[in-house]
């Protein structure tokens, strides 16, 4: 039986850089240098500009928070919900350089007490849910900036 191997949940929106560390992918507007995540080519979303063009850019890997809450109810089919259902963060994570503010999942062990505004975030990834043919999905998550020495499994 082959190995299970590991596939992000929503292709093209995170990826890892040489040395591992895992960046999101960003749309930058070639013409007023405006932000956006999810990524895209094209329509840049500054009201004030008319551009098309969109490159695909990595943005930082850091960032503070701007806001949070704790989601306590498993969402509802057909999306993947595990059983038992465990609480989880989530925050909007203003990012260091581009000042973007960029919403996720907070790591497994992180609840909506354990975070304040402000406070200093760093993206990593983690398991969202296995599929029907065994694939463990992965998406990008935000955790505590000084938890990476305490948190063996952040990538």
């Amino acid at each position: 039986m082959p190995a299970a191997s590991t596939q992000p949940a929503i292709e093209g929106w995170f990826a890892a850089d040489d040395s591992g560390a895992t960046h999101l992918i960003g749309g930058k507007c070639a013409q007023c240098a405006t932000y956006v995540f999810p990524p895209r080519e094209n329509n840049c979303p500054n009201p004030a500009c008319d551009s098309d063009v969109l490159n695909l850019v990595p943005l930082s890997r850091r960032g503070k928070v701007w806001s949070y809450t704790e989601n306590r109810y498993p969402p509802p089919a057909p999306y993947p919900a595990p059983d038992p259902f465990e609480p989880f963060a989530i925050a909007a994570v203003q990012l260091a350089d581009e000042g973007l503010i960029v919403l996720g999942k907070v790591v497994e062990g992180t609840l909506a007490a354990d975070l304040k505004v402000g406070m200093d975030m760093e993206l990593t990834t983690m398991p969202l849910y296995t599929d029907a043919d065994g694939v463990e999905r992965t998406t990008y998550a935000w955790m505590v900036a000084d938890a990476r020495s305490k948190e063996g499994t952040a990538r």
